[in-house]
């Protein structure tokens, strides 16, 4: 672990003046990113505008669901819509909302708060209007209580926040409710079922606040009818977010106030805050949180926007890994790579942080933006993010998923769950698509609400990941279940990928079919893979290179001898390699030939246990000799005539 935190009680106070600096806080830096009406209100308005045919958006067995269509389900040519947020009721999964800045034409960047609900788990939507038709909105934020209210925060002006109260699953919006707040806001409701349950947390950047200097947080323990403060944190974070962990206890994770200044990351912990009867006061921050790289806005897939802010997440379940904190953020990290999906976590309520962990696996050169992450019930990590990996210059970007069941420590493979789009098309006379998306874990799968240009403007999507195979369990249980469904083991079912094929340098069977490297017909023609799978054993090829043409009598993996001859080891050939102790395959020692290892080690008995047997075979077709059981008729290419005595060579 690593990141020393500074433990100093400091009570969160409305007089910047007389608010003590955390060690080590930088002063405050220009301003670069701010949201602020530059426009007025555009024509035509929606109601005037076109409309087209929307169809669903398919990858796979992954669909994306249009969200802002008008009532007849139809696409409103000539909008924009961005910065997407959800919330899912959790007395009812069934119904969704979703929030985001409404354009009514792209000649135009005056945005108003979009938002529509469904009662059929994302399979339709309606979209009534807009809040407040006419009123300049942006950055919008869900959440929802444990007894299913909505509710929905928003700017309405650079530097003030308001709130709107839905009780009726996202139908009508009591509203608006002052909530102080500043630019980039954030909202989450305590839903740990302890004494702060309900009470709504909210956070913005000090840089562009509605109030006393500094301040950046304030709650509601009133169910969003009044709130409390405004407070000033101890330090200054912006662009992040802000979560409840099991014990109601507050987190605040964020980008530090001076870019370009590593470790540019900080995170916050209050263990009163969900407390209705105290001040809130933030007795520990670390200002030294190291995620891999800087937050950073701009680049060829948002010019306008950010690529991504950072998610705090805790982990309120009943499983082993509960009390858990994660940051997860898209980030430029040292180096040629543009930006990389970056992970930490701490097991000790945000004291320490693990070293950052890369979750794409991709080569260095693409972009991985707007990064973003959700906790299901069950522990299980979800991340999605965009991925320009297809398109070097970084305007196409296709939505990719991945899954972590170890908290974090390990990453399934990124899985590609929506078609390519163009992030550079449709701007609303504004070069970006928003600065976020958001998504919600559940026990099967995510639920994904996100921006892209599928029709050539930019739109609302809804999405179902986790589940690539539609049998309604997540990807992660099928794999427990059937281990041989995902052969690479990448934690990607290898039936979603179009079934996997042989890796022909790294020993390994990789295609499960019980051949390993250039033994297998998916290498043939591979480099330093001479085989040509044409049953003759030719010049080059040996039982060693090509078993398939050379092997002579039963030599082949599935014939129950270890055959190191033929290069089998419990790499290549673990169906006949697997050494077993006590009954049991044992992962301490590996029968057959692996590098550094002598061929003698079949003699270890282990390896003759459990029905298992190794032994060296006196022949070998190709190896330039012609021995017993070979012949001119068998291996031509070492005998032109029988052999006249048995040879010993092993």
């Amino acid at each position: 672990m690593r990141n020393r935190g500074v433990a100093i009680a400091v009570a969160v106070l409305t007089a910047a003046t007389s608010l003590p600096r955390a060690t080590g806080e930088p002063a405050a830096s220009p301003p670069v990113h701010r949201e602020e009406r530059d426009d007025d209100p555009g024509k035509p308005r929606l109601t005037e505008q076109a409309r087209a045919q929307s169809h669903p958006v398919v990858r796979g067995n992954h669909r994306s669901i249009q969200v802002n269509v008008d009532g007849a389900g139809l696409n409103i040519v000539g909008d924009a819509a961005n910065e997407p947020s959800l919330a899912i009721d959790p007395t009812d999964p069934n119904n969704l909302v979703i929030a985001w800045r409404q354009f009514d034409t792209i000649a135009s960047n005056f945005r108003q708060a979009g938002y529509a609900y469904s009662h059929d788990a994302g399979a339709t939507w309606t979209f009534p209007g807009v809040l407040q038709p006419g009123q300049f909105r942006s950055d919008p934020v869900l959440a929802a209580s444990t007894s299913g209210v909505f509710y929905y925060y928003s700017l309405s002006s650079a530097t003030s926040a308001q709130l709107f109260i839905s009780k009726d699953k996202g139908h009508t919006w009591p509203g608006p409710y002052n909530g102080f707040g500043g630019d980039k806001e954030w909202l989450t409701v305590d839903t740990s079922g302890g004494h702060g349950d309900g009470i709504l947390h909210g956070i913005w950047n000090s840089e562009y606040t509605c109030c006393s200097r500094q301040t950046d947080y304030t709650r509601s323990r009133s169910a969003g009818q009044s709130f409390d403060g405004p407070y000033a944190t101890p330090a200054k974070t912006k662009w992040g977010t802000v979560d409840v962990g099991p014990d109601g206890e507050v987190y605040i994770a964020g980008s530090d106030l001076v870019p370009g200044v590593p470790p540019n990351h900080q995170v916050l912990r209050s263990s009163n805050a969900g407390d209705p009867g105290q001040v809130p006061y933030f007795e520990w921050w670390n200002s030294d949180v190291s995620l891999g790289g800087e937050t950073r806005t701009g680049g060829p897939p948002n010019p306008g926007g950010l690529l991504g802010q950072a998610w705090v997440a805790a982990d309120r379940t009943s499983t082993a890994t509960r009390g858990n904190v994660y940051i997860l953020a898209s980030l430029d990290p040292p180096g040629d790579d543009p930006l990389d999906v970056q992970f930490v976590r701490s097991t000790d309520r945000g004291v320490t942080w693990s070293e950052p962990i890369r979750v794409n696996r991709d080569p260095v050169g693409a972009w991985q933006w707007f990064g973003m992450m959700s906790i299901a019930p069950t522990g299980r990590i979800d991340v999605f993010w965009n991925d320009t990996r297809s398109d070097p210059p970084g305007r196409m970007s296709e939505g990719y998923y991945a899954y972590s069941i170890d908290a974090g420590q390990t990453w399934s493979a990124g899985l590609a769950v929506t078609p390519a789009w163009d992030s550079g098309v449709g701007y609303p006379n504004q070069d970006k698509i928003g600065d976020y998306y958001h998504m919600i874990s559940d026990a099967d799968g995510v639920s994904i609400a996100y921006a892209a240009t599928f029709q050539g403007e930019q739109d609302i999507y809804f999405l179902r990941a986790g589940d690539c195979d539609g049998n309604g369990r997540h990807d992660a249980v099928d794999i427990v279940a059937r281990p041989d469904a995902d052969c690479d083991r990448d934690g990607v079912l290898d039936v979603c990928v179009g079934g996997v094929r042989e890796v022909c340098d790294d020993g390994r069977d990789n295609d499960c079919d019980a051949l390993s490297d250039c033994l297998d017909p998916d290498c043939a023609g591979a480099a330093g893979c001479p085989c040509d799978f044409d049953g003759a054993c030719e010049a080059g090829e040996s039982c060693l290179n090509c078993a398939s043409d050379c092997a002579v009598g039963t030599m082949r993996c599935g014939n129950g001898v270890c055959e190191p001859r033929n290069r089998e080891n419990c790499l290549s050939c673990p169906k006949d390699c697997n050494g077993q102790f006590r009954g049991r395959f044992s992962s301490f020692f590996c029968c057959g030939a692996v590098a550094g290892q002598p061929l003698t080690r079949c003699g270890d008995p282990r390896c003759s246990s459990g029905g298992f047997a190794c032994g060296l075979q006196p022949f070998c077709c190709g190896d330039g000799q012609c021995d017993a059981g070979e012949g001119a008729g068998v291996c031509a290419i070492d005998c032109t005539e029988p052999p006249a005595a048995i040879s010993t060579k092993q």
